[in-house]
């Protein structure tokens, strides 16, 4: 594998950073999760705007244009010779002197590291998920931070929070005498007790033909995947309501599914609730119909297929 490392790919073994990067000293850097299929990323532009974001919540001005880091992303996936994959685009401020308040950026590190993905689209087609079966997910007593101490909708390397709810989930089982695999998914509330997302992935789920997922007024990162689900929906005639919602809500809903870059749309079998409850879910007529677009809209706009 080759990866793309300052202006340079580099073999795998030699994709390194400084000990000093303001990126792995204080995770003060941007990074986008991409997903490319037939050799583009999909939903390019979206991303690259969500990280102009997140480069402004930093003050991080790296200088470089869109243009250039698509440039970088489709050199690393030709050097690998992969259509379908999994993409990271980072960006941090670089090396500065060892202190908290950073200075001019004057020479940012710029990183995209790649890794093989099955095809992506319809089934019908050849495509395939990531996933081998639906997703489990338990609510985490670790909360999602504030919007006032850190801005939701920047997504940087400092994802102590989703690992902390992550490890809750290792911890649960440990405890638990003959407990089986650990949940797929740590779902969190905010400082409210409201459903907020999961630790990598946003929530969705159906309650008598309603499309709900937590509103952007609360501390949830747009999702990109989010959106394009969000669209689909009113392009197939599916209601859908923005909500602020309890952990409670999940009893009465008829399906859930989650939603990442990765992921696309992953059916949610179970969650197990605050309170210990595990409240059984899984597919059904909605989440099939948008999976169903999703891939379409893959398979059209990705891999020259037109029904």
């Amino acid at each position: 594998m080759q990866y793309h490392v300052d202006g340079e790919l580099v073999a795998a073994e030699d994709a390194t950073v400084s000990v000093r990067d303001r990126g792995f000293m204080y995770g003060d850097a941007a990074f986008e999760t991409l997903r490319a299929y037939g050799g583009q990323v999909f939903e390019w532009d979206a991303h690259a705007e969500r990280l102009r974001r997140t480069c402004r919540a930093l003050s991080l001005d790296h200088g470089l244009s869109d243009a250039d880091l698509r440039g970088r992303v489709r050199e690393t996936l030709a050097a690998n010779d992969l259509d379908d994959a999994y993409v990271k685009l980072s960006i941090s401020r670089g090396v500065q002197p060892g202190k908290l308040a950073p200075g001019p950026v004057e020479d940012p590190t710029v990183v995209v590291y790649v890794a093989d993905l099955p095809r992506g689209g319809r089934a019908d087609r050849g495509g395939e998920s990531v996933w081998d079966a639906p997703a489990t997910a338990a609510v985490v007593e670790t909360r999602r931070i504030s919007d006032a101490a850190l801005p939701a909708h920047a997504k940087t390397h400092n994802y102590l929070n989703g690992i902390l709810a992550r490890l809750e989930l290792g911890d649960r089982t440990a405890s638990e005498s003959g407990a089986a695999d650990p949940p797929d998914e740590a779902l969190m509330l905010d400082s409210e007790g409201n459903l907020a997302e999961g630790a990598t992935s946003n929530l969705f789920f159906v309650r008598d033909g309603v499309l709900r997922t937590p509103s952007l007024d609360g501390p949830i990162l747009p999702g990109i995947t989010r959106r394009v689900v969000l669209e689909l929906a009113e392009r197939e005639g599916v209601p859908v309501e923005e909500a602020t919602d309890g952990p409670a809500a999940l009893r009465d809903a008829d399906e859930a599914f989650l939603t990442n870059s990765t992921w696309e749309i992953r059916p949610l079998a179970a969650v197990e609730g605050p309170d210990g409850e595990t409240v059984a879910l899984g597919s059904g007529p909605v989440t099939d119909r948008l999976a169903e677009a999703f891939d379409d809209r893959v398979e059209r706009d990705h891999y020259e297929y037109d029904e």
